[in-house]
């Protein structure tokens, strides 16, 4: 296969999963991803393969220190509902980075700590079954099959919150991850900084997506301090995302756009949000 060209989705896909999508297969050590090589699905002119495909990639990427990367708590639901989808997202994202540290607990403790969540938003029948199988697949170290119950866990979550009409809701899970995410991404860029790594970072058609998704949401959701912070966030993280066209994004840029997100997943973790 040849050099794989691009990975601008690489934290909205831990975010957001695509259904019916292919396994990546790549025959050559990878540096970026070119995402015309995911069969996954396109929302909003935005390509999104799934989580486990892009993690199947960041396989052959190297060997950050992802189990430095887990957060020791979870966060706290604070009963606002715009919180608690956020704070979902952020959990599932977590899910990802604990599979990549092998971290058995971790990953069995985001599995209960996903069935509560959604349960707090009215999806707990979604994610049952899918909960129960995180856990047994991490008592058990299959991975692969991990990665393969979390991607299925956001899958039931978002079309559950759709059947409900709470698509706006089910959009905050999104960003929750993409938000953690990005958090994670920076904070490894930062301490092997190189060009081709910071490149990862640029994602401007992201930004708008979520910019665009949050501009249309219920007032009610949209007024609530979280999602105002968040929208601040996001215009301040535009330019820099777009440093250079995406090229040599600086390591100052890159500290910045990590002390943002860092700050938001504080926020939205905390119980007083």
């Amino acid at each position: 296969m040849t050099n794989l060209l691009n990975m601008r989705t690489l934290i909205f896909v831990i975010s957001i999963s695509a259904l019916g999508a292919q396994l990546l297969h790549a025959d050559k050590a990878a540096t970026q991803i070119d995402l015309t090589s995911f069969p996954a699905e396109t929302v909003d002119n935005v390509v999104v393969p799934t989580p486990s495909e892009v993690f199947n990639v960041l396989d052959k990427l190297g060997s950050p220190n992802w189990k430095g990367e887990l957060r020791s708590s979870l966060g706290q639901n604070s009963g606002n509902r715009a919180q608690v989808a956020l704070l979902l997202g952020t959990v599932i994202a977590e899910g990802f980075i604990a599979v990549e540290a092998e971290d058995a607990e971790s990953v069995k403790q985001i599995g209960r700590e996903v069935l509560t969540l959604a349960s707090a938003i009215n999806v707990r029948k979604a994610v049952v079954a899918r909960s129960k199988s995180i856990v047994d697949k991490a008592e058990a170290r299959d991975w692969s099959a991990a990665r393969q119950e979390l991607d299925g866990a956001l899958q039931d979550v978002r079309a559950a919150m759709t059947e409900l009409n709470d698509e706006d809701l089910a959009q905050l899970v999104s960003l929750g991850g993409w938000i953690r995410g990005t958090e994670v991404l920076t904070s490894i860029v930062r301490k092997d900084y190189k060009p081709q790594r910071a490149e990862l970072l640029h994602q401007p058609d992201l930004v708008t997506y979520f910019n665009r998704r949050l501009a249309g949401m219920n007032p009610r959701l949209k007024s609530s301090a979280l999602v105002e912070r968040i929208r601040a966030m996001l215009v301040e993280i535009e330019p820099l995302i777009q440093e250079k066209g995406g090229r040599n994004i600086s390591i100052e840029s890159v500290e910045k756009i990590h002390t943002m997100t860092n700050e938001l997943v504080i926020s939205i973790t905390s119980a007083e949000a």
